[in-house]
């Protein structure tokens, strides 16, 4: 690598040709310079993100052609193995195809994301807040259409480990091997994806069926022309609802899932409570809304969370709005505390989900959830604990895991967070409560958070890494963890809370040469502990290494 570093350029194509400068006026009532996609140009080639997932190419070869305009946003000293291990861990996970959208998680959110992690450079807000701001309903929709269909000019692309890259163009490190291992899982897949769209399928037809009883009751037995003429009004009005995932949704998912359980088998299992009840909470959580006044709106977004949760349909019967009355409930000071109580534990049933990060994707706009959970010094111990166990159980999935774990900066009521801040301080706030229960669920998050950083940048991709290019949010963060850990260790936990504990202590020593030095001149030290167990012991003598 040259010693001036990579240079990073920002390539910025208007998907109207100039023709939304012209158009724009009498359509969205003002004057719109482009409809904006953005790419990043890093080692010769360009990586950007659609509805099809990550996708590489050399620089300009899209069928969009040459770009509008080229910012060049500084250069990187990360190496290419390193970056390319990152993008990769991103396409089977926050940047997987099936979590695309318009609005709220798009190409361009993509590309301030990958700036960040190369030279900390931030893709300009104008084009971050474009779609919400300048594109009306019917023109997200053809956009979306379009994005899909971006991939290289002139030849076919292939799949590998989650990133489409030219075939003529492919790196060294995409062997034949690959190839040949993605198609033999894919044909162990097919039988298992076929069953999943019959079920899918017999599942839809039933609840037409129920349909049809409910509008021959309505309309008497004499009235069949007219429930036919109902039946159809619905199938018009709302023909997802009823006719399901189309086949390619329901291949996505299969595939998703799929690259979830292989990740999965390569880390250690979380800490999280499976003995939540969906059902039970859902009707639980539904009785305290009791003499709440709902909008439209809103009662349509409960119906949507019983389809999800109850009914056992997929993520994507959420709509647009689910996430806003979310926030309401979260939010309104009228709103009981039960009710709040009540929407988390049915957010925490979600979270055992595997779809469940599509959900949380759609908050990058309100960012309800964790600007909630950013307050959770102030909240009642009940909401405290009811937040505690949505956290840990986010962790039961790779691409929700990592979705607490983000690095990029948003504002909230005029603060600077980011998702590993909130994530960190709802952790210490538990930990270092005088309430076990708490304890439990920061004892859990915490075990959670060491286990899964090495998932994203972890101990050999590290040091690789210069050192002017450190991964610093995830250091401040491994000190601010390790210290509150140590401060654990002297209110005498229970076993298992000492445990996961001092093995996440362990890990955050591999991760950051600050955490041992900490250890050392904070104290207490790890030895004081032995005996506990064996497992603890164990622990102990991984610590002391690096202490030493």
């Amino acid at each position: 690598m040259q010693s001036e570093g990579v240079p990073v350029d920002l390539y910025i194509y208007d998907l109207t040709n100039g023709l939304a400068s012209v158009i724009s006026p009498s359509i969205v009532g003002h004057k719109v310079e482009g409809v904006w996609h953005t790419s990043i140009v890093v080692y010769e080639r360009e990586y950007f993100f659609g509805g099809q997932g990550i996708s590489s190419c050399p620089p300009g070869s899209t069928s969009l052609r040459a770009p509008h305009q080229v910012t060049t946003l500084g250069n990187t000293f990360v190496p290419f193995p390193v970056f390319n291990q990152y993008i990769e861990g991103l396409a089977t996970s926050t940047y997987a195809g099936s979590t695309y959208h318009l609005i709220d998680h798009n190409c361009n959110h993509f590309s301030d994301e990958i700036a960040q992690f190369l030279c900390g450079a931030r893709v300009p807000k104008h084009i971050l807040s474009q779609a919400e701001r300048d594109l009306p309903a019917h023109l997200r929709i053809a956009l979306t259409s379009m994005l899909e269909q971006l991939v290289p000019d002139g030849s076919q692309a292939v799949y590998a480990n989650g990133v489409r890259h030219s075939r003529q163009d492919s790196p060294d490190y995409l062997t034949l091997n690959n190839q040949i291992e993605e198609a033999r899982i894919a044909s162990q897949e097919l039988e298992a994806k076929r069953s999943t769209i019959a079920e899918k399928v017999a599942r839809k037809e039933r609840k037409k069926e129920k349909k049809r009883k409910k509008l021959r009751e309505q309309g008497g037995a004499g009235d069949e022309d007219a429930m036919a003429e109902a039946l159809e009004a619905v199938e018009a009005r709302d023909p997802v609802s009823l006719a399901g995932p189309s086949s390619r949704d329901l291949d996505v998912e299969a595939e998703e899932r799929r690259a979830e359980e292989q990740r999965k088998r390569a880390r250690d299992p979380p800490v999280v409570y499976r003995d939540i009840d969906g059902v039970q909470e859902f009707e639980a959580f539904s009785k305290t809304l009791e003499g709440v006044e709902l909008t439209a709106e809103e009662k349509q977004s409960l119906e949507e969370l019983q389809q999800y949760l109850v009914q056992g349909e997929g993520s994507w019967v959420l709509g647009d709005e689910f996430l806003s009355f979310i926030g309401r409930i979260l939010s309104d000071p009228s709103i009981k505390t039960s009710s709040r109580c009540g929407v988390l534990r049915c957010l925490a049933a979600s979270a055992l989900k595997d779809d469940v990060s599509l959900l949380l994707h759609q908050d990058r706009r309100q960012h309800a959830l964790l600007g909630y959970a950013h307050s959770i010094d102030m909240l009642p111990l009940d909401e405290q604990r009811a937040l505690g166990l949505f956290m840990c159980n986010l962790f039961e999935n790779t691409s929700s895991s990592e979705w607490l774990l983000y690095i990029s900066e948003w504002e909230y009521k005029g603060v600077a967070l980011s998702n590993i801040r909130v994530t960190t301080k709802v952790c210490v706030q538990c930990m270092l409560s005088d309430q076990t229960d708490l304890r439990e669920f920061g004892t859990a998050l915490l075990y959670n958070i060491a286990s899964k950083e090495r998932l994203g940048l972890g101990g050999n991709i590290r040091k690789q890494l210069p050192s002017s290019a450190k991964f610093k949010v995830f250091d401040e963060v491994c000190v601010e963890l390790a210290m509150a850990a140590l401060q654990l260790t002297q209110y005498e936990p229970a076993e298992e809370h000492l445990w996961r504990t001092l093995t996440a202590l362990a890990r955050l020593a591999q991760h950051s040469s600050e955490v041992p030095q900490l250890i050392a001149i904070v104290g207490p030290d790890p030895s004081a502990y032995r005996g506990k167990s064996p497992r603890i012991d164990e622990q102990i003598d991984k610590i002391m290494k690096k202490v030493k």
